[in-house]
């Protein structure tokens, strides 16, 4: 898929679409520079199902779960969700501004769901990823740099460095030299886009 493709429509066209609501228009003038990696399970601790999909399309019922009553009413969203296999879900268009990071603050840069893409991966902080999310990863950020050249491997952040103190995802489990190693070695063309 052609970088000028997937900036004029903001779909990755190997992810599922799963349309979210939960999104607003980005502010007039800002920029996408920013790539936000985040973790998700639901149950916490728990893999598998459509759970999470159904929470960011207001869908979850809350009497499924104790801890699903706890967050059945809010609404949050993220760009896109890469499952323990490997596989993605989109829910909202990259051209849009995704609720994924809450209040936060990146250099300086306050609001960072105005300019950034939220990816979250099926997991928890203390669970190893697997090897098909890190490729997905990889993937899918060497194509959205690809599109947004502002986002520099120096501009790919955790949620937890975004809101310190508030979020710890995706936490110590996660592998931030591999991925980084993987980034540096170029994008695999094979793969999504």
């Amino acid at each position: 898929m052609p970088a000028s493709r997937l900036r004029r429509t903001g779909r990755v066209s190997t992810a599922r679409w799963c349309p979210s609501p939960n999104f607003s228009p980005r502010p007039e003038g800002a920029g996408i520079s920013l790539l936000v990696i985040h973790n998700i399970s639901l149950p916490p601790g728990q893999f598998g199902g459509d759970a999470i999909e159904r929470f960011f399309c207001n869908q979850l019922d809350a009497s499924e779960h104790p801890y699903f009553e706890t967050i059945a009413a809010m609404k949050v969203s993220s760009h896109l969700l890469i499952l323990r296999d490997g596989s993605a879900v989109q829910f909202v268009s990259l051209l849009n501004r995704a609720w994924h990071a809450g209040r936060s603050c990146f250099e300086g840069e306050q609001e960072c769901n105005d300019f950034s893409v939220g990816i979250e991966l099926e997991g928890t902080d203390d669970i190893p990823y697997t090897t098909a999310q890190y490729r997905t990863l990889a993937d899918l950020s060497w194509r959205i740099m690809a599109a947004w050249p502002e986002i520099t491997p120096q501009r790919i952040t955790g949620h937890s460095d975004i809101a310190p103190g508030r979020k710890t995802d995706p936490g110590p489990a996660f592998n931030w030299s591999r991925y980084r190693q993987m980034l540096n070695a170029g994008p695999d063309t094979g793969r999504s886009g």
